[in-house]
């Protein structure tokens, strides 16, 4: 009864936020792209240093070593980055030098896609953030579904507050990562996709929780740090830098507001959390 209870909340939480993001994404909103890309760092960056930090420094765990398991967080996606940019700068090459139908012909059209985007405006070689991003929200997640488990077991009203807490929190974060990865290869459905893999990790949290709840609510402070190095990287190193154009007073106004919607929106969300 309660493992259901556990799979069918972590699953709502984890994927219904994928789609309610993907509606607002991709629906009504989505002609506003440099507008969601403002409401996204703002977001990420919100979530990080307003809600993922503080709630890991409240454990007993050492500031050092959080901070320590911060840096190494930032330095990985960094280096998982540079993987990614060399990884398509290599499959762009080899595509050019045959005919494209080989076994991996869908991955070097996609990766075509991700050079034709980048021509118009990002860098050149794949689209950064990307790994990143669907890494960090697995991890986010996993810790989702340890958290959704936990008030589960404590009690079943308490697991449904926080079931609906998460889908309700975790609507922008995957805001930002289905920017992120549709700006990248410009495909809709890949990145919905990717992004639904991502939350249904949530489940797989969940399941890991109900059967080893205690060993790993330990380990759950390292779970969040990590997580917020990768919002804080992809935020400052790929959502931040396609902002920093030439506008006119009335489309920076307009960026900036939309920072601080998503400023806001987390903030709103995770005051109305912690108030549960």
């Amino acid at each position: 009864m309660i493992l259901g209870a556990i799979l069918l909340g972590t699953l709502t939480a984890g994927i219904g936020s994928v789609w309610l993001a993907a509606l607002l994404s991709f629906g009504v909103l989505a002609r506003y792209t440099q507008h969601m890309l403002s409401l996204a760092a703002g977001a990420l960056l919100a979530t990080a240093f307003m809600h993922l930090l503080p709630e890991a420094f409240e454990s007993r765990i050492e500031p050092h070593l959080l901070f320590t398991a911060l840096l190494v967080g930032l330095v990985f996606f960094f280096l998982l980055d540079k993987a990614e940019l060399w990884h398509h700068g290599h499959e762009h090459h080899h595509g050019a030098e045959g005919d494209g139908h080989d076994h991996g012909h869908a991955h070097a059209h996609a990766h075509a896609h991700a050079h034709d985007d980048h021509a118009h405006g990002r860098r050149e070689n794949g689209s950064p953030g990307s790994w990143a991003v669907l890494a960090g929200d697995s991890v986010h997640c996993f810790g989702d579904g340890i958290l959704i488990a936990s008030a589960f077991l404590a009690d079943m009203r308490l697991g449904l507050i926080a079931a609906v807490a998460v889908l309700a929190h975790e609507v922008p974060h995957h805001m930002g990562d289905l920017m992120v990865l549709r700006a990248g290869t410009g495909d809709r459905k890949a990145a919905l996709a990717k992004v639904t893999l991502a939350g249904s990790v949530t489940a797989l949290g969940g399941l890991v929780g109900y059967l080893l709840v205690e060993p790993l609510v330990e380990l759950l402070p390292y779970f969040l740090v990590v997580a917020s190095s990768s919002f804080i990287y992809v935020a400052l190193a790929d959502l931040i830098p396609q902002l920093q154009i030439r506008l006119s007073a009335r489309e920076t106004a307009a960026q900036i507001l939309w920072l601080t919607v998503g400023i806001a929106l987390v903030s709103v969300v995770g005051s109305l959390v912690h108030t549960h």
